[in-house]
């Protein structure tokens, strides 16, 4: 599953990408800008639906396309939006009845056809980077008039309305859009609230213009740029100087309460969904045998202290995380709290016969997750080898290098991050803990009643029932220990403060509305 595990990692079911971009130069401040500019260090990778599976990507995505279904803001329930109604019609049929008169941006009629062609495409491009895999449960869809029926291979998926407003669902114009390759950046086309002006420097500044087509209310401001910066200190930078209007993203810690405290900007929080973990290679991991990984894991579990990791590197930004399903989210649980608060390292390894200390490697990237991962895996170092108990041998590489040695294994313990793919806890679950086909991590992680469980509560329409499963699922994996969930991440938007409808551009449904955001 290695290109699932690609897309997953440069999504951060995967968190987001420092990807090389360009700084901010002008001195002028925003007034010599038509619009809005929105500063980050996310990189984008594809404009084309099917092409990306990454956030910063995702970020302009969303500005530019519709769904079937959507997320009103402030909300992690669905509503329609390209449809007019959407629900099951048996356990394996979901019927939606699309809107008239509804036109993407270059005045093609937006029709069931479009519809269709979007979700085929999606699953038959198959591309490494793209989310076409969250649609697995989808056997066909068709058309017939203006209603769509998708059909689907497993009964009573509660998933599914989240997947048709997640990035797999976005509707394209199969007349601009090929059906077997991902469309360049330029002249992409959607429905949304903004048309892509210009894609330059490959992506690393995008010009939106709004799409005055688009059936929903205009955007607050007419024309927005999104520049990626190299570094965040160069975002920072370029927000207390004016020449940025909003900075998203990849801020570190410090900067973030730099620019809290400046009167002239105001700051926004909200769900990120974003969750920080680390992973093991159940293969390539220390450990003679099966019993004895289970216990360096467990044992390296009960030693990490998250509080001490969300105060002293991240100053609050980030809070400690003891489950892969974020609070908030039907079914979490504090598993790993549960399992490990005051349990005995020590004892842990001695009944599993482990000599001790134990070589531990550990590997993370250096740019992918912000710089405060330095700090981050310097601390864990030292928790664990002042036990006595470990060795810690910490390696670190850029991303470019470092998501192509996940996907081929070459890490037997490593860093990682999710974010949601849609707010519900299977976004989670499922490339965490699912089966072969379906788990992103390729940590050689095989238990079939997890895997089971997995499968069965993304299907379960009694909602206490699937609570349940959730839970299960939970408390079964602190045990067995794939994974040590560290830390969970919150969004920070700051921008001028001569701003308005920044408090609306994010919530934990995960997407950023920049046509929320005006000015005074």
């Amino acid at each position: 599953m290695t290109t699932r595990l690609l897309s997953a990692i440069a999504l951060t079911a995967t968190a987001a990408a420092v990807l090389t971009g360009c700084a901010s130069t002008g001195s002028s401040g925003t007034d010599a800008v038509d619009g809005l500019v929105v500063g980050t260090t996310d990189v984008v990778t594809s404009l084309d639906p099917a092409g990306a599976w990454d956030r910063g990507s995702y970020t302009v995505q969303t500005q530019l396309y519709q769904h079937l279904l959507t997320y009103p803001a402030g909300k992690t329930t669905t509503s329609p939006e390209v449809a007019k109604s959407c629900d099951f019609t048996d356990g394996t049929h979901y019927v939606c009845e699309i809107r008239d008169g509804l036109t993407f941006s270059n005045g093609d009629d937006l029709t069931a056809k479009d519809v269709v062609f979007s979700f085929e495409r999606q699953v038959s491009l198959g591309s490494t980077n793209g989310p076409g895999s969250l649609l697995a449960n989808m056997a066909s869809v068709s058309a017939s008039g203006s209603t769509v029926t998708f059909t689907l291979k497993q009964a009573d998926d509660q998933t599914f309305p989240y997947v048709l407003a997640s990035m797999a669902g976005a509707i394209v114009d199969s007349k601009v859009f090929s059906a077997t390759k991902v469309h360049a950046n330029d002249g992409v086309v959607g429905s949304g609230p903004y048309a892509l002006q210009d894609a330059a420097d490959g992506g690393a500044t995008i010009a939106l213009t709004a799409n005055t087509r688009y059936d929903g209310d205009a955007p607050a401001t007419k024309s927005v740029t999104i520049k990626q910066y190299t570094k965040s200190a160069d975002l920072k930078l370029a927000v207390q100087k004016g020449d940025a209007d909003v900075a998203y993203r990849q801020l570190t810690p410090t900067e973030v309460t730099s620019l809290s405290s400046d009167d002239s900007l105001q700051t926004v929080h909200g769900d990120s969904g974003e969750v920080r973990f680390l992973a093991f290679n159940l293969q390539t991991m220390p450990g003679k045998d099966a019993a004895q990984k289970q216990a360096i894991r467990q044992a390296v579990a009960a030693t990490i202290d998250r509080e001490a990791i969300a105060k002293d590197v991240y100053q609050g930004t980030y809070t400690p995380a003891y489950s892969i399903v974020p609070n908030g989210f039907q079914g979490a649980t504090e598993a790993f709290e549960d399992a490990y608060d005051g349990a005995d390292a020590k004892s842990i390894l001695r009944d599993a016969g482990v000599t001790t200390p134990v070589r531990l490697p550990i590997e993370y990237t250096t740019d992918h997750y912000g710089s405060g991962s330095d700090d981050e895996y310097a601390l864990i170092q030292q928790q664990l080898e002042d036990t006595g108990l470990f060795t810690v041998d910490l390696q670190s590489a850029s991303w470019d290098t470092y998501v192509g040695n996940v996907g081929k294994g070459e890490y037997p313990v490593f860093q990682l991050g999710f974010f949601q793919d849609y707010p519900d806890a299977s976004s989670y679950l499922t490339p965490a803990y699912g089966a072969t086909d379906v788990n992103l991590l390729a940590n050689h992680f095989d238990d079939a009643t997890v895997n089971g469980l997995v499968a069965s509560q993304a299907v379960e329409p009694d909602a206490a029932k699937r609570k349940q499963q959730i839970e299960q699922i939970q408390q079964d994996t602190a045990e067995s220990v794939p994974l040590i969930p560290l830390l969970a991440g919150q969004e920070n938007v700051i921008g001028q403060g001569s701003l308005t409808g920044l408090s609306k551009s994010v919530d934990a449904s995960g997407e950023f509305r920049i046509w929320e955001i005006g000015r005074s």
